[in-house]
């Protein structure tokens, strides 16, 4: 016997495509359909809204398709309650957990829609009570941090998902407009990611970057460097690289080994690296080789410097590392995680594995540009889940300039 649920959404369904690919979903996954009822807007600013009862052969199978359907902002028009199911052992959720997107979720337990204030995809959603039994509230949880006795949301009955408001008045950055931007005004592209910038400073959030070494092999420390003494870099999620080869620039002139005034390689250059990670290893942190005066320039001294945040999170293939790494990848994470509160814009350069990691534990409603040479980066992190990034395809050395002119008056004049 098969089961079926009624479910809705309301967006620009047609424009964007996305009735198109709730209807592939909902094949993908052996189910079958009927549309019930289709209004389409008919202005451009208009919403459309579509209500569909979707039916699959058991419950199990439609539990699974409401899940993958809510991230696309499908809801049951009726959800009910949620269940709960208490956790047997550390690490394990229960069979037929909820599993999360990154979109604004509300979740109703006796009666009672709570929201969940830290959504993140790919979790589970904890259900915290108070001594009386109350419901107090559900928050998202990664499965290496979930213990026994924790009570798991399972199924997709009692949850609600909403997609961040897109604002497409003025000249706002157009955020979830477009996928990758290779071929639109560089200059026009730069002043709207700077607006976003000036925004997020503006109502007290944060800006985090996410960047990679090629910061430093193109040449755009100073821009980055610039930017930071300008209150626009507060928290940087990077790997062992940026840091260490930003360290070497600022000790030996040299990234990789290539002399950054000349373009060229220099003698011994490629020791250059390694006896940059040994000095601070010897200071013990980057910290204290500021505070001691070894080191003296580059964005990891502006950013100790300023009292700003960095999370450096390493991988097999990295030398030394730096002792400001983590190299154990879920204690990265969490540090990663501690970061979030109150980032209200996220840019992301020269990086394809940090981009997807933070992408990965970004909400839905925080801004995200992705500025990268080779557009499968912007692909890929649109893939994995991100649908609010918006991808630049250019040189990361010529846009971080640009970047810099844009939003630091003493730069433009330089």
């Amino acid at each position: 016997m098969s089961v079926s649920e009624t479910v809705e959404i309301t967006g620009h369904l047609m424009d964007h495509g996305v009735l198109s690919r709730v209807l592939d979903d909902i094949r993908e996954y052996n189910g079958d359909y009927t549309i019930d009822r289709f209004d389409v807007g008919r202005e451009t600013d208009d919403m459309s809204h579509a209500v569909i009862t979707v039916i699959t052969d058991d419950d199990e199978g439609l539990q699974r398709l409401l899940m993958r359907l809510q991230t696309r902002a499908v809801n049951m028009v009726d959800p009910g309650e949620a269940e709960v199911s208490l956790t047997l052992a550390d690490g394990v959720f229960p069979d037929g957990f909820y599993s999360t997107t990154n979109l604004e979720t509300r979740v109703r337990v006796d009666g009672r829609w709570l929201q969940v204030g830290n959504p993140e995809m790919d979790c589970g959603l904890i259900l915290e009570r108070n001594e009386d039994g109350e419901p107090v509230r559900v928050y998202t949880l990664p499965m290496s941090d979930v213990r026994s006795g924790m009570l798991v949301v399972c199924g997709a009955s009692g949850i609600k998902v909403s997609i961040p408001k897109v604002d497409k008045g003025g000249e706002a950055f157009g955020f979830m407009e477009s996928d990758v931007s290779s071929e639109k005004p560089q200059a026009v592209l730069v002043r709207q990611v700077a607006d976003g910038m000036r925004e997020a400073k503006a109502a007290g959030k944060k800006v985090l970057w996410v960047g990679g070494p090629g910061v430093v092999h193109t040449g755009a420390a100073p821009a980055m460097v610039a930017m930071v003494d300008a209150g626009y870099v507060d928290v940087l999620f990077a790997g062992n690289a940026l840091a260490t080869h930003d360290i070497e620039s600022s000790l030996y002139g040299t990234s990789l080994g290539v002399d950054l005034a000349q373009g060229r390689g220099v003698e011994h250059g490629h020791e250059h690296h390694i006896r940059a990670l040994n000095t601070i290893r010897k200071q013990g942190s980057i910290k204290a080789a500021v505070e001691n005066g070894v080191l003296t320039g580059g964005i990891m001294h502006a950013l100790v410097r300023h009292e700003k945040k960095f999370v450096l999170v390493g991988s097999v293939r990295d030398d030394g590392p730096l002792p400001d790494v983590y190299t154990d990848v879920l204690d990265g994470q969490r540090a990663m995680r501690a970061e979030l509160t109150d980032v209200g814009f996220c840019l992301m350069v020269a990086t394809m594995l940090h981009s997807v990691a933070t992408g990965n534990i970004l909400p839905a409603s925080i801004p995200l540009v992705c500025v990268d040479i080779n557009p499968a980066t912007v692909t890929k992190l649109a893939d994995r889940g991100s649908s609010q990034a918006r991808g630049i395809v250019t040189d990361v050395g010529l846009f971080l300039e640009q970047l810099a002119q844009e939003l630091v008056e003493d730069y433009r004049r330089a």
